[in-house]
């Protein structure tokens, strides 16, 4: 039974759209006509591993499930995006404007999205439609845990790999990333563990312990867009393979690896008290660390607990993609709502740990500074959508809004973009690009044939350096953070009639203007009305609160809180200062000094 049914629906909601849906329009020729040549990823083909040899994650189950739901591999998995990706309206959405755009495009998504179809056969036509049910769950559990990693290391790698990567040749991956993954023919489970108690071969494999694993997936560049000696980038002749399989020289769509590659955390580690990780562990170095925390529990339900088992939960920030996930799949009995609800609720956590704020009044501004947490940019990931913003509240002493920045209305899911921060990266066409396409240059939602970065603002992680990230394809753009910087200030003046605000971190992935352009660009089937539909019914993306910190007093100076600077004030503060009472601390640095009386003097003036 195919699972490319745009047309299934599972509530009144979607009725419409299902009727919409009967009348397929007829798809539209492709803007640039690429063969499976162009599109060429090394690693493990289509035709070389026998479909038998993936069973179906419900078989691992039996030992590695229905034990413990919160900790379990099998419940946590099964909750997971990895879990369902195969069900994912929004990547069927967004395939099929890629197909629109690049013919054949969609054979190159679904190497990571649905990478089964590899071992099936299923990921041509590259459309989706000969996807099966054995498709559906995405990245499976012996997908994982038969990879092989792609570069072999003597006395490190298992000795079965080698074989297996010989015998590839000139297909055989020479870096991580693009889901150049390759899979053991011979279906043997592979694990980072080395004493495991299993009724099935098992090969102890370091590779599943490193972010390099993670990279096979985490790591995307558009394979038919290369780059040039001066940095720019370009389309590569039609009909051939791409001169290089390295994803630094191919257009970055994700830089998620490299992001963490080039990270304080995977070169030394950094201790984070306990914001991630789970039990027993503060230094967090591996993808895993923080994305399957550990805990006591048992992997299997033959064996003992262990006191570091890893949940595999794989939280990332795709808490509104699980709502539409769920909203699409509440009538399907293959899949478990308690486990998306409860892989949204480790989203939703881990959304909230990945950002700080610091909130200051000095003087006429207010300062706020936010502070990536993560191991990666805030916010990181598929390009297309994801955004991170400051939320800025100014209250009056009655308690009353004075103003906002950053306000989002609920109603019709709008950001005020133009009065604050938001941190996104942006693609876009060339002069080039938009000559060979007949398109307009600039900022484009076409990512398959995007060939520049027109905005890129995101926080970097610790470690941050510039000529590093510049030369894996992850530059800043459009803002500037020094080498070590981690953070971002910005400064908000404050109105006149406030005296307390109130600071807020939102994330985002579904927005409007995203969701309704992959509604309307689509020409081809009824993926964009259904997802555009689900959205709708499930929140319209409402976004997620990382962070809040509310400032009680804003104008220092203002000692009565009445809204206003005044002579009664002077007096205020001088009694205050003098009785060393920290409410006199004008210029914000936590103390009494001199300072504090040469900053209240640009404040004793009545406000405008």
């Amino acid at each position: 039974m195919s699972i490319n049914r745009p047309f299934r629906v599972s509530s009144p909601v979607l009725a419409a759209v299902a009727l919409i849906g009967v009348a397929a329009t007829i798809a539209a020729a492709a803007i640039i006509n690429l063969t499976m040549e162009d599109l060429f990823i090394p690693g493990t083909q289509m035709g070389q591993i026998s479909p038998s040899t993936i069973i179906d994650s419900t078989n691992c189950a039996v030992c590695h499930g229905n034990f413990d739901a919160a900790n379990e591999p099998y419940a946590t998995w099964r909750g997971s995006l990895m879990g369902n990706a195969g069900r994912d309206p929004l990547f069927f959405a967004q395939m099929t404007l890629a197909n629109q755009d690049v013919s054949n495009a969609g054979y190159y998504c679904m190497r990571c999205h649905v990478p089964s179809a590899i071992v099936t056969g299923h990921a041509v036509p590259p459309d989706g439609s000969a996807l099966t049910g054995v498709d559906a769950v995405g990245v499976s559990c012996q997908l994982c845990h038969t990879m092989v990693d792609p570069i072999y290391k003597p006395g490190i790698s298992p000795a079965e790999d080698l074989p297996i990567l010989t015998g590839l040749g000139a297909d055989k991956p020479n870096h991580y990333g693009n889901s150049m993954f390759v899979l053991d023919p011979l279906a043997r489970r592979r694990s980072a563990r080395p004493d495991p108690q299993t009724p099935h071969e098992f090969i102890a494999s370091p590779f599943h312990a490193t972010g390099d694993m993670c990279g096979t997936c985490h790591e995307v560049g558009n394979v038919a867009v290369s780059r040039q000696t001066d940095g720019t980038y370009r389309y590569n002749a039609i009909g051939q393979r791409s001169p290089t399989d390295n994803p630094d020289d191919h257009f970055p769509l994700e830089r998620t690896y490299s992001e963490w590659k080039l990270s304080a955390f995977a070169n030394g580690g950094v201790d984070m008290g306990g914001r991630f990780g789970g039990a027993g562990v503060t230094t967090m170095s591996s993808c895993q660390d923080c994305h399957m925390p550990r805990a006591a529990a048992k992997l299997c339900v033959l064996t003992p607990s262990r006191p570091d088992a890893r949940r595999h939960e794989f939280a990332g920030a795709a808490a509104q993609v699980l709502d539409i996930i769920a909203a699409y799949t509440q009538n399907d009995p293959s899949v478990s709502q308690p486990a998306l609800a409860a892989g949204r609720a480790a989203a939703v956590s881990m959304l909230q740990r990945a950002a700080s704020l610091d909130v200051h009044a000095v003087g006429s501004s207010l300062n706020v500074r936010v502070t990536n947490e993560s191991g990666h940019k805030l916010p990181t990931g598929h390009i297309e959508g994801r955004r991170v913003w400051i939320n800025v509240k100014f209250f009056g002493a009655a308690g009353q809004l004075v103003h906002e920045h950053g306000a989002y209305d609920y109603t019709t899911a709008e950001l005020d973009t133009a009065s604050t921060t938001v941190y996104e990266m942006h693609v876009g066409l060339s002069e080039f690009a938009a000559q060979a396409t007949g398109l307009t240059a600039g900022p484009t939602g076409r990512m398959a044939m995007a060939d520049t970065i027109e905005k890129d603002n995101r926080i970097p992680p610790r470690g941050f350096n510039n000529a590093a990230y510049e030369s894996r394809g992850a530059p800043v753009v459009g803002a500037a953070y020094a080498d070590g910087q981690y953070w971002d200030d910005r400064a908000f003046s404050i109105p006149g009639g406030a005296v307390s605000a109130t600071v807020s971190v939102y994330y985002q992935n579904t927005p409007k203007e995203y969701i309704e352009h992959l509604r309307d660009a689509n020409v081809t089937d009824s993926w964009g009305t259904t997802l555009h539909a689900l959205w709708e019914s499930t929140g319209r993306g409402e976004p997620i609160k990382m962070a809040t910190r509310t400032l009680s007093t804003v104008r220092r100076a203002d000692f009565d809180r009445n809204g206003w600077v005044e002579v009664q004030d002077i007096f205020d503060f001088l009694n205050a200062w003098l009785a060393g009472d920290i409410a006199a601390d004008a210029d914000g640095w936590g103390d009494l000094s001199v300072r504090d009386i040469f900053e209240s003097l640009t404040l004793w003036f009545p406000t405008p």
